[in-house]
């Protein structure tokens, strides 16, 4: 079994930055493939960004390319998502996502994952 749980999130201004955090336990995490994921109100959840097991492979949706960054610590179980230059249609519940299998890598959609946390929450004000 995996826990995943985020934190970061919080009210941030347009143009401004935040950096998520995603603390994985119960199993080897260096094995596995992470990934971000958000939901806005009212719409469909939406592929972020992914990272490889071994941090040498990522993924970003088109609407954060060039603007947000993730990135792994193996040693400390972490994945981060930093986010730069945030819109106001950045605003949505972030989710940390991690691969079932072993060795798997970065995937793009949401039922490539098996292990999701609570989720966090990021309002950006224009």
């Amino acid at each position: 079994q995996v826990q995943l749980v985020e934190s970061g999130g919080g009210l941030v201004q347009a143009g401004g930055s935040l950096r998520l955090s995603c603390a994985a336990s119960g199993r080897t995490f260096s094995s596995y493939g992470m990934g971000w994921f958000r939901q806005a109100p009212g719409k469909e959840r939406e592929f972020v960004a992914a990272i490889s097991w071994s941090g040498g492979i990522t993924f970003y949706g088109d609407s954060v390319k060039g603007r947000f960054t993730i990135s792994r610590d193996n040693a400390k179980k972490t994945v981060l998502l930093q986010m730069n230059s945030l819109k106001s249609e950045d605003t949505a519940v972030y989710y940390c996502a991690a691969r079932g299998s072993r060795w798997a890598g970065a995937a793009r959609t949401q039922y490539e994952y098996d292990y999701w946390g609570q989720g966090t929450q990021v309002p950006v004000s224009s």
